[in-house]
């Protein structure tokens, strides 16, 4: 439950890229305080196409979706 609100957020947080005026409002930095240090290690690492199209928030939600999965099979092998 607590990773789908994460993952929305961060989903949030993309479109509200493209009209940088809502980031600048309360929800926009509460979103950018969340979200942030779950994107910094990705943006380091992967570098933006083309000199201006960041994909690695794509990169961060496929790797939480992965990471989500395998926490529910492990849960799942443990208990059952």
């Amino acid at each position: 439950m607590l990773f789908t609100i994460y993952y929305y957020m961060i989903i949030v947080y993309i479109l509200m890229s493209w009209l940088p005026n809502l980031r600048e409002n309360f929800i926009g930095e509460l979103l950018g305080k969340l979200v942030e240090p779950y994107l910094t290690p990705f943006r380091k690492i992967i570098p933006p196409l083309f000199g201006t199209i960041d994909i690695s928030p794509i990169i961060a939600i496929v790797v939480l979706r992965f990471a989500v999965g395998g926490l529910h099979s492990i849960v799942a092998l443990v208990f059952g």
